[in-house]
């Protein structure tokens, strides 16, 4: 460890609003990079206010140089990861550093030692916090700024993780597609897609809907029932608490478009699930992270201009796999987004052996143009 570069601890209040702030400053000039709000950071960062505290010993730490803020990184244990997987993996995330070796190593060698002294016996990321957050480095891929709740990195993030000993343990994939050329009207969508769609409702016995959302809570719990069955055998998934599925939903709704949500049904029982939320990212780039005392106005104005949507979440329930059902989610969700006015729809992300949903997204989504454009890495080492 470089002797000029101090990591302490984030202790104190005044520590974690530099914990926060300094990505503020290291891309100040960077015309990609997303500023986050800074209220929600200081509720994400803070254990009365994130339910994933309750399961996980999170440390926080600052890289310092002659008074300085020069980097940041997470140390944390997810006692529930390790419970589902049987694994002693320790994580890092929230991974930030000014273009110097030296700041990378200590932050890493950090993050290493610690979760080696909690027993752990890899260390995995960055994960800030886990794959039910922001997941992966950005490896490669078209220039532009991130979509909503996607990571964002200079390339130099990559050389030096790996030059640490941390290697590809799995990357995962973001496709775009453009839906400028529809015009607002989905009747343009070929019309084999159509008829596949029909004849995979009609055999597979479902009917397609939108959330109620005068019926939240209700269709929350239905939701429940499909993710936590529909991702279970995911590398690396790890079903959420109901606390933080509450909390996701009540994040989501305040950014949410239901008509970008869609819920498949066979008879009562909910059997695959998609939700795409709006690129609030568009809106976020012109508030300097604050809503007040006049950034609502802003967010007002600009989240009227917003163009583009992610598809975030989505999964059938394992036996209804095979029947066409995730063709038909992917279908009604562009279908859905193109009547709605959204020219730019990012499908993501997608782990890199997930066969099935690859090979959909390039089937279904080949005839209006979707191609995968992001590739992001997680990385492992032993410790």
């Amino acid at each position: 460890m470089s002797p000029n570069v101090e990591i302490r601890p984030v202790v104190s209040a005044k520590d974690l609003e530099q914990f926060i702030r300094f990505p503020f400053r290291l891309y100040r000039d960077d015309p990609y990079w997303v500023p986050p709000l800074l209220s929600e950071r200081r509720a994400f960062l803070s254990p009365q206010h994130n339910p994933f505290f309750a399961h996980a010993d999170v440390a926080l730490w600052l890289a310092c140089r002659n008074g300085q803020v020069v980097g940041t990184i997470s140390s944390h244990v997810d006692h529930l990861h390790n419970q589902v997987h049987a694994e002693k993996t320790g994580m890092f995330g929230f991974f930030e550093t000014v273009d110097d070796y030296q700041v990378a190593e200590a932050l890493l060698t950090t993050a290493r030692d610690w979760v080696r002294s909690k027993g752990m016996s890899a260390l995995r990321g960055p994960l800030s916090f886990s794959q039910n957050h922001e997941v992966g480095m950005l490896l490669e891929g078209e220039p532009g700024p991130p979509m909503v709740m996607m990571p964002y990195n200079p390339p130099y993030y990559n050389e030096f993780v790996e030059r640490f000993g941390l290697t590809k343990v799995m990357d995962v994939y973001a496709y775009v597609a453009d839906l400028s050329q529809f015009h607002g009207d989905p009747s343009g969508l070929p019309e084999k897609l159509v008829r596949v769609t029909k004849l995979a409702k009609e055999r597979a016995g479902i009917v397609t809907r939108r959330p109620r959302m005068k019926e939240f809570d209700a269709e929350l719990q239905r939701a429940k029932e499909v993710y936590n069955q529909a991702w279970v055998r995911n590398w690396g998934f790890v079903p959420m608490t109901d606390a933080e599925v509450d909390k996701m939903a009540h994040d989501l709704k305040q950014i949410l478009d239901p008509r970008l949500c869609v819920l498949v049904e066979a008879g009562d029982r909910p059997v695959g699930l998609s939700v795409c939320v709006p690129d609030v990212n568009q809106v976020l780039k012109h508030l300097n992270g604050r809503l007040f005392p006049s950034g609502w106005l802003k967010a007002l104005w600009y989240a009227r201009k917003i163009t583009g949507a992610r598809l975030m979440i989505m999964g059938v329930v394992e036996d209804f796999r095979g029947h066409g059902v995730e063709a038909v989610l992917m279908y009604e969700t562009v279908r859905s987004a193109i009547e709605s006015g959204y020219t730019t729809i990012e499908f993501s992300w997608i782990l890199e052996t997930n066969e099935m949903m690859n090979r959909i997204i390039i089937k279904v989504g080949g005839p209006y143009g979707a191609r995968r454009y992001r590739t992001y890495r997680i990385y492992q080492m032993p410790v």
